[in-house]
């Protein structure tokens, strides 16, 4: 008898995770023999849900909700950020986790999907009172979390500085230090160069091997960026490094737009001198209504904010040639469809921000031998990895007649799955 679904949410909004299990659905017909076991990819291997009571400077008692999900372990280790976001919810984390399998998958690293968050707004808390949330919460999550067992890494709202907090608390708790538990640390307790600009740089290197395919020149190319936090930013510079001109940028505070181009390390100057801590009123631009981001024309849009951004709404309005998903998530199957009968090249997210995890993976090696790369490098190995995961997957995109997203998946789930149907099931 075919096992259910769990869909663990009501029917009527199953959020990011309804969008995951849509795109499962979408690849099963392509994986042949392995579909008999494509149920294993519909459900999260485990999940903790975990209370986060913390005291705040003012002496009070808080309690936040915190989540850890591992969607599969099949092929390594789980492999997933944490984020502090006041709009998490289960649903995504769960999504998240499984984004991260497959995207661990589809570029060949060694590692399984989970993520973690904690519905809370990061902006509100003082540092010691994020110290403290930060503690509690790796303490609570203590069970899953280790070096072979499961890797938590920066994400929205996160950092370094959380990061070494999570290291450091966990080291205490088992009795000695343990660098390879976390990824994305500072460069002090372990961390690797290269690591900050990583998920950026990867989606320059998937953008530029898109458009090779195309014919078309990175040089004198418009892009438009939602979101200038570690990754659109570090996409933008990586852009403007090689002659693309950056016309319009969005964050949370609003949008800008400068037909002759925006200087990225000056607004980045300016955001992190302005009273908003954002884009909004750069002198150097003109606002932007943020609804009409995707409609400026350009060659590369990159929405590198958070999940369901085009959408069926809007996806008929995007003026590009190439969407590059620096985000999770942030194009819903019918977006992608639209998109594909209006001849957008999508670059999704599992190949396009790979660059951090992979980079990630590159400072867990380096973490395990005690023996650290230089940045050239990383940046050269990144190169590299980006390139082989994209070619591959372009190639049997061609080869079945399939949007680069079902290719993608078709490459990840065949490989998680095959390592499932040759582990077997135990007992």
């Amino acid at each position: 008898m075919k096992s259910e679904t769990i869909s663990y949410l009501p029917e009527a909004d199953k959020g990011p995770w309804g969008i995951y299990l849509e795109q499962v659905e979408r690849v099963t017909p392509y994986l042949g023999k392995l579909s008999y076991w494509v149920d294993t990819l519909k459900r999260p291997k485990r999940i903790l849900i975990v209370d986060v009571p913390i005291h705040l400077d003012d002496g009070t008692v808080v309690h936040f909700e915190g989540y850890r999900v591992h969607h599969n372990t099949s092929r390594g280790p789980a492999k997933g950020g944490v984020r502090y976001h006041q709009d998490v919810t289960l649903s995504e984390v769960m999504a998240l986790s499984a984004w991260m399998t497959i995207k661990n998958a589809a570029v060949g690293l060694p590692y399984g999907g989970g993520k973690g968050g904690i519905r809370v707004d990061p902006r509100r808390l003082s540092p010691s009172e994020l110290e403290r949330i930060t503690r509690r919460y790796t303490s609570e999550i203590g069970i899953l979390i280790g070096p072979k067992k499961d890797i938590p890494a920066p994400d929205v709202g996160t950092g370094p500085r959380e990061m070494a907090w999570m290291m450091d608390t966990y080291s205490m708790n088992v009795g000695a230090t343990t660098p390879g538990v976390v990824t994305g640390k500072p460069i002090a307790i372990g961390g690797s160069l290269g690591r900050a600009d990583a998920t950026g740089n990867g989606v320059f290197f998937a953008s530029r091997s898109a458009a090779e395919k195309i014919g078309l020149d990175i040089e004198g190319s418009r892009v438009v960026v939602q979101g200038f936090g570690n990754v659109g930013n570090a996409a933008a510079r990586a852009f403007y490094d090689h002659g693309a001109k950056i016309v319009a940028i969005s964050d949370v505070t609003g949008a800008v737009i400068n037909e002759a181009g925006i200087d990225p390390y000056d607004l980045a100057d300016y955001v992190s001198k302005s009273e908003t801590r954002g884009v909004l009123g750069y002198p150097k631009a003109e606002p932007l209504p943020a609804a009409e981001l995707f409609q400026v024309p350009c060659e590369f849009l990159i929405p590198a904010a958070l999940e369901r951004q085009i959408t069926e709404q809007n996806a008929w309005k995007v003026e590009t040639k190439i969407v590059a998903e620096g985000a999770n998530g942030p194009t819903t199957p019918a977006a992608d469809d639209i998109l594909a009968e209006r001849g957008v090249i999508v670059v999704p997210d599992v190949i396009a921000n790979a660059g951090g995890v992979t980079v990630s993976y590159f400072e867990w090696v380096q973490d395990f031998n005690s023996y650290f790369w230089t940045e050239e490098e990383i940046n050269k190995n990144l190169e590299r990895v980006m390139r082989e995961a994209f070619e591959a997957v372009w190639q049997v995109s061609q080869d079945r007649k399939v949007s680069l997203r079902t290719a993608a998946y078709i490459v990840a789930a065949s490989r998680v799955l095959e390592a499932r149907a040759m582990r077997g099931l135990y007992p």
